[in-house]
């Protein structure tokens, strides 16, 4: 795909979350809703192979079905209620419909077999697009309805996510599809709140958001895929091995990394709300998610010890200021800001 032609898609996309978020009546928001789905389907298509083309056809299918379940939502609310504002949506069926048809977007379980295949068929800078970009939309319609969301649906729906993100990327060797999987399981943490504090969930998508920025462009800049490529990392590129070790870990919840405190201040709020059983669940399904960060840190960084390499360093030879001034803040961040967030 020419470069004029790419910038003319990625600024649709960008109108399209931007007309999402500033509009306060349905039909603006599916609107931009259509615009960004559309506007993204020759970016992920751009890659002459026919698994790009299954992926593209799949997120069109998906996408297509939360739109006419979005639309349908709206138009029985505003039979009920004679208005389309966004936030006047006090009956339970158009906002338990409207719930589903929007993680249906973002990829939260039950709904969310389409985000594996399309992170699949995708290249890394268009993974990075859809688990980061394409969420904000949708998660911003999430949070202006919250307090109309069924709490019960939000909360199954939380559980499913984390078991079926956790055991999911246990047993995948592609990173990618392991991306997929770890943003099903952080989409779980995030609707575990959604309907009591939803703040705290829009803290946790908009930290994974900040995490997962840096872990794609970092493996973008080095070329890795696999878990294979990761085990002769160490060697190319030791500076974007150690952090994309940190990283992951963020990305895990480990303490005093950032990704900690969003999840302990969903627990916290989860105790509060007297849902003990659902805090102990939920802490019992990150170690799933657990598992297989710590098989990449250890594939990445603890495998293959510190040793001179023969061959041309990658990561100088591939050197792009651009990308490195876009990896460097953003990671940094990612690992360090904890402080600052706590209470």
């Amino acid at each position: 795909m020419r470069t004029a032609a790419t910038m003319y898609m990625l600024t649709n996309i960008s109108i399209g979350t931007i007309m999402v978020t500033s509009s306060n009546s349905w039909i603006m928001a599916w609107l931009g809703l259509e615009l960004n789905s559309f506007a993204i389907l020759p970016v992920i298509s751009k890659t002459k192979h026919p698994r790009s083309i299954e992926a593209t056809t799949k997120y069109f299918l998906t996408q297509s079905t939360a739109s006419c379940l979005i639309l349908f939502a709206s138009t029985i609310n505003a039979w009920q209620t004679g208005t389309w504002t966004i936030t006047q949506m006090p009956d339970k069926l158009p906002s338990t419909l409207m719930l589903i048809a929007l993680t249906m977007k973002m990829g939260t379980a039950p709904v969310h077999l389409w985000l594996p295949e399309v992170m699949q068929g995708s290249t890394l800078l268009t993974g990075l697009l859809i688990s980061t970009w394409q969420k904000i939309a949708p998660m911003v319609l999430i949070f202006t309805t919250s307090n109309h969301s069924p709490s019960d649906i939000a909360l199954i729906m939380g559980l499913l996510s984390t078991y079926l993100g956790g055991w999911g990327g246990m047993n995948q060797t592609h990173l990618r599809k392991v991306m997929a999987f770890s943003s099903i399981a952080n989409m779980g943490w995030t609707m575990m709140t959604l309907t009591s504090e939803p703040k705290t969930s829009m803290m946790n998508i908009m930290l994974y958001l900040l995490l997962t920025t840096p872990t794609f462009l970092l493996l973008a800049q080095t070329s890795t895929k696999t878990l294979q490529d990761m085990t002769t990392m160490w060697t190319t590129s030791p500076t974007a091995t150690i952090m994309l070790m940190l990283l992951l870990l963020s990305m895990a919840g480990l303490p005093p990394l950032t990704g900690f405190m969003p999840k302990l201040l969903i627990l916290n709020e989860l105790i509060s709300q007297n849902l003990t059983p659902a805090a102990v669940a939920t802490t019992m399904a990150s170690l799933l998610s657990l598992i297989f960060y710590l098989r990449i840190s250890y594939l990445t960084s603890l495998l293959t010890p510190p040793n001179s390499s023969t061959s041309t360093t990658k990561w100088r030879q591939n050197m792009n200021n651009l990308k490195m001034a876009q990896i460097t803040p953003t990671a940094v961040m990612s690992t360090t800001t904890l402080p600052t967030l706590s209470p």
